[in-house]
Formats: C-alpha cells, structure tokens, sequence
C-alpha cells in the first residue's frame, strides 16, 4: 500500500488553511467548546467524500473534470470549468490573505509584497512536483500540516484555559443562539473545499501500481485509500479542533475581549504568553496560506487540464490566480472582509463538485468493482446535500 500513501496530506492542507484558522478561532472565542460537534462531523463528511474522490481517480486513471470533460456536452463543460476557476480564485484569495498575515507579523511585511513572495514560493513548491518529485512534494505537504498542529498545540500549552469536560461535551449536538448557527454554518463552508475533491482525484494516478489493479484487486486498493484518508485528514480534524480548542483558551484567558481577530490574536498572545507564543502563531498562520497556495495552484491545474483539455504554463497560471489578492490587498481592503468574501463564494462550489462526485461513483460502468454500495451512495448522499444546503445558507447569512 505504500505507493498510494500520501495524496491525502495534500489535500489534507485544503482543511486547515487560513479560512479553517480564522472560522475556527472565531468559533472557539465566541461559543467556546459548543461547535466541536461540527468540526468533527464537517470532518467525517470530508474523509467520506475525499474517499469517494481518490477512489474515483483510481479506477478511472481520469480527474473528476476530466470525467466530466469525456460525458457531459461541451456548454455543460464550459460552465463548469468556470464555476470551478471562480472557486479556485477565490481560494486564493484566502490564501494569500493568511500567508500576508503571517508575513506583516512576522516581519511587518506590506500585505502585497506578501502576496508576492507567497506566490514565488508556491511555485517553487510546484516546480519540485512536476519534476517528478511527487514523494518530495507530499512528504512537505505532511510536514507543513505537521507545523500548524505543533504551533497551535504549543500555543494551547502556554494560553491554557482548558477544560477536558468542556471539550467533551462539545461533542454533544448543541447550538447556543443565532451567532452559533452562522459559525457552524462557516466551520462546514470552510471544511468541505471543493478544489480539494477536484485535485484528490488526479494526485492517485501513477502511484506505482500496474494498469487495472484497481479492477483486480479492489479489496487492496479500498484498504489503501482509506487508510491514506485517515491518516492525512485525520491528522486535519485533530489540527481543526486544536484550533477551536485555542480560540476557546484565549477566549477565556481575556476575559472575552478577544473575539477571534487573527492580528489581535497575535497581540494578545504577545502581551500575555510572551515573544515564542506570538512567533508559533505567526509561522502557524504563515505556513498555513503557503502551503495552502500551492494546493491551490495544483487543484486550478488539474480543473483548466480537465475540464477544458488544455495546459496553461504554471507561471501565467499563478500570475492570473494571484492578481485579484494582490491588488485587493494593494488597495487596502480589511483582510478579515476579504476572508469572508472568499468563504462566501467558495460555499458556492460545493453543491456542484460534491453532485459531480456521488453521479460518478454510484455509476458502475465508471467505477466497476469500487462502485458504492447502495448505502454509501444514500449517506454520501444525505451528507452532500446537507453541506450543499449549509453551504447556500452561509452566503445570506453574511451578507445579509
């Protein structure tokens, strides 16, 4: 199973980028333990659903906007293609607001010298992968992941304001108000990434296994992906309710004054914990929106390559991608609006590429022995249409 292991990490890094950091610091902050219930859920539906994704590349040897490119009609496609590129952008965006964010606290760098060198660095990350060294690639995906979980559970150790009880009976389906219903309703917009399903079901092709394994040996390769699932977005989830369980801690620790700024945050942390807790939060944050750029550069590969069969050169690809948060962030418009703005249109892809999905894998002429079973495809799904509906919702809710 070795050769399979990985993929998942790099789409893992979808599931606690800025957007995942803000939303969930904001929900630990303001209803402390009572949204843990939602992370994990919003979790489980994602590793059912990037589940579904990487077992359809497998046995395809096809991307999902391939797949879709070779059975709809060419306006069919046409539309998709750009849905698809509106989220892309807008994943972007957020990610390179939360990389600029790491940088101004770091080394109090203006927000688009920021976004520049985000992107220089997101294309040298590209640049190791299409040279063939795809293990290279995955293995600082695992490590980028890796930092943020250190960085907030050291962040955690030194803010304190635990409660084991607490975090305990967070589990238990609970809301506290109409606050709590708009934070659950971004915790699930901002953990079901539609570029992540996309991008999963191109990074399993040629993963080392012989032509049509997938079809000999289906036992085998279920194993696989869903051990590979499991341990890249497991290690997510745990990371995601880390971070609400901080935004609880820091929460409690001022008294309620802080109520999820990320810049005040990293005050807060400074003026209370010390120079090594604001730094772990800063590099946290950093490393989140830069690794995130690059999985969103790759996943706007895979989505032009598939949906429309061509390839844009990489380097005219992120200067298009990197523009609109550049000159956003050039003219100064609030980081926190920006965020928002990116959740908001992002939500709006969902419904699509989780559609998309379940169409494909209940369909046994496309994924012959791994197609789902009956139930899987009703839970996948109740569990889509659920995150669709949340997903609809949290537009109306923040904008109006």
């Amino acid at each position: 199973m070795a050769p399979v292991l990985g993929p998942a990490f790099v789409a893992s890094i979808a599931y606690v980028d800025p957007g995942n950091v803000a939303t969930n610091l904001m929900a630990g902050a303001t209803s402390g333990y009572t949204l843990v219930w939602v992370v994990v859920l919003a979790s489980l539906v994602a590793i059912l659903v990037q589940f579904q994704a990487a077992k359809l590349g497998m046995v395809t040897g096809k991307s999902l906007p391939r797949l879709c490119r070779e059975r709809f009609s060419r306006r069919g496609g046409l539309l998709l293609w750009a849905q698809a590129e509106v989220v892309v952008l807008a994943t972007d965006l957020a990610e390179f607001v939360g990389a600029a964010i790491g940088m101004h606290l770091l080394f109090g760098m203006p927000p688009g010298m920021s976004a520049l060198i985000t992107a220089v660095v997101a294309l040298l990350m590209l640049r190791m992968r299409r040279r063939g060294r795809t293990r290279r690639f995955e293995l600082m995906s695992a490590a980028s992941l890796l930092l943020v979980g250190a960085g907030v559970a050291y962040d955690i150790l030194l803010v304190g304001h635990q409660s084991a009880a607490g975090l305990a009976g967070g589990l238990v389906p609970r809301l506290d108000g109409g606050g709590s219903v708009i934070l659950a309703m971004g915790i699930v917009g901002a953990t079901v990434m539609p570029h992540a399903i996309y991008l999963h079901s191109a990074l399993v092709q040629g993963r080392g296994w012989p032509a049509g394994a997938a079809w000999r040996r289906p036992a085998l390769v279920r194993r696989a992906l869903r051990t590979d699932c499991l341990l890249g977005l497991g290690t997510a989830t745990i990371v995601n309710v880390a971070m609400l369980a901080l935004g609880a801690g820091l929460g409690a620790w001022t008294g309620g004054t802080w109520t999820g700024d990320l810049p005040a945050a990293h005050a807060e942390l400074l003026s209370r914990a010390g120079g090594a807790a604001a730094l772990a939060f800063a590099v946290t944050l950093l490393s989140s929106g830069i690794s995130s750029c690059g999985v969103g550069t790759l996943a706007g590969d895979v989505v032009m390559e598939g949906f429309l069969g061509r390839r844009v050169p990489v380097y005219l690809r992120r200067l298009v991608t990197m523009t609109p948060a550049v000159v956003a962030l050039m003219l100064g418009v609030p980081m926190t609006s920006l965020l928002i703005l990116s959740q908001v249109v992002i939500s709006l892809g969902v419904p699509v590429a989780l559609f998309l999905l379940v169409y494909f894998c209940r369909d046994r002429s496309v994924m012959g022995p791994l197609v789902n079973a009956p139930l899987t495809t009703r839970i996948a799904a109740c569990a889509g249409a659920a995150v669709a509906v949340l997903g609809c919702c949290l537009p109306l809710t923040l904008l109006f």
